[in-house]
């Protein structure tokens, strides 16, 4: 036989040096800074929030596998930033039993039951969120002033809740220890001020984000798709664009969480409507809905549109050629 022949095989066809171990190391990576920062703001809770979820998310999937009799996968570390993804977007001040429960919910529910990693329909972490803020409203809207640069660790409003309230504009400056817009935005940037682990400090959320890209392990389309709409819909909307994207969690779930491979869509133009789609959602969640934040719900709406987006093809391969008239046909047209 000869050396050079044609084998025929089932995709995939092309293959790379990433592995699923290793896109999870660089994620855990991208993280770091965020959570180092998360841990710094709002001290030891923090922290054992942090150690909590991704025990609690390793542990249960082991567990799963085990009972089930499936190859244990822990290895390849997604349940780690399953874990790590979940308690940072939970208030610093979650309980403990709380955080592991959404973790069990995270990797068994809306993971495991579906298959397990790539699998999954809706983004785990969120749906661990979701379950949390559906289940214990209290606890998820309460919110911890930060250590640093605060005179205590007292409850505290975030920005987008005052503004949800009615605050008036110059005491929402006030609570971030600002004197104007410009210092306002500033410290929003920087992140010295009340909200999740890990959505704070937008600086280090976007370096986390850009570190990935430059790694080619998410593609910016999705990022900017949803970055871009928030803003445009939010000034539709009679809201501050610049607001709406340094509050919140929005460049979190935009970089890390609507970016996740299994539950977003592959094709770059479903991924275009996809980000549309979440940062219309976050708008009108804010605008009308009851909640002051809306990246959660937003971002599993589109998980759940996904695979109807991925069929939306931006090329199709070949052509249907026209078909020619019969000859008799065209015999009896031209004695006509």
């Amino acid at each position: 036989m000869p050396a050079n022949k044609l084998l025929l095989s089932s995709s995939p066809h092309f293959f790379s040096q990433a592995t699923t171990k290793k896109v999870m190391l660089a994620v855990i990576i991208a993280l770091m800074p965020s959570t180092i920062y998360g841990i710094y703001l709002f001290g030891a809770h923090a922290l054992f929030l942090v150690l909590s979820c991704v025990a609690a998310s390793v542990l249960s999937e082991w567990l799963f596998r085990l009972v089930t009799k499936q190859a244990l996968s822990i290895g390849d570390f997604s349940a780690v930033v399953t874990g790590l993804l979940l308690a940072l977007v939970l208030p610093p001040s979650t309980p403990i039993w709380m955080a592991i429960l959404g973790a069990f919910m995270a990797i068994v529910v809306a993971k495991e039951f579906f298959g397990g990693l790539g699998q999954n329909p809706f983004n785990p972490a969120l749906i661990g969120r979701a379950f949390l803020l559906m289940s214990f409203p209290a606890a998820m809207t309460t919110w911890q002033k930060p250590l640093a640069g605060a005179i205590d660790a007292t409850s505290a409003a975030t920005p987008l809740n005052m503004i949800k309230q009615g605050v008036d504009m110059k005491d929402v400056i006030a609570s971030v220890g600002a004197h104007d817009m410009g210092g306002f935005y500033w410290q929003l940037f920087l992140g010295n001020r009340a909200g999740s682990i890990g959505e704070t400090s937008i600086l280090l959320v976007t370096l986390g984000g850009l570190f990935l890209l430059g790694l080619g392990v998410i593609r910016f389309v999705i990022p900017l798709a949803v970055l871009a709409s928030t803003a445009f819909f939010a000034f539709c909307f009679g809201m501050d664009p610049l607001f709406a994207i340094l509050s919140g969690g929005v460049v979190f779930g935009a970089f890390f969480m609507a970016t996740d491979y299994s539950s977003s869509p592959m094709t770059t133009k479903g991924q275009i409507l996809y980000g549309i789609g979440i940062g219309l959602i976050i708008v009108l969640i804010r605008k009308l809905g009851g909640f002051p934040e809306g990246v959660t719900y937003a971002i599993l709406v589109m998980n759940m549109l996904s695979p109807f987006l991925d069929k939306l093809r931006a090329r199709k391969y070949g052509f249907v050629a026209p078909k020619k008239p019969a000859p008799q046909a065209a015999a009896k047209g031209d004695s006509k």
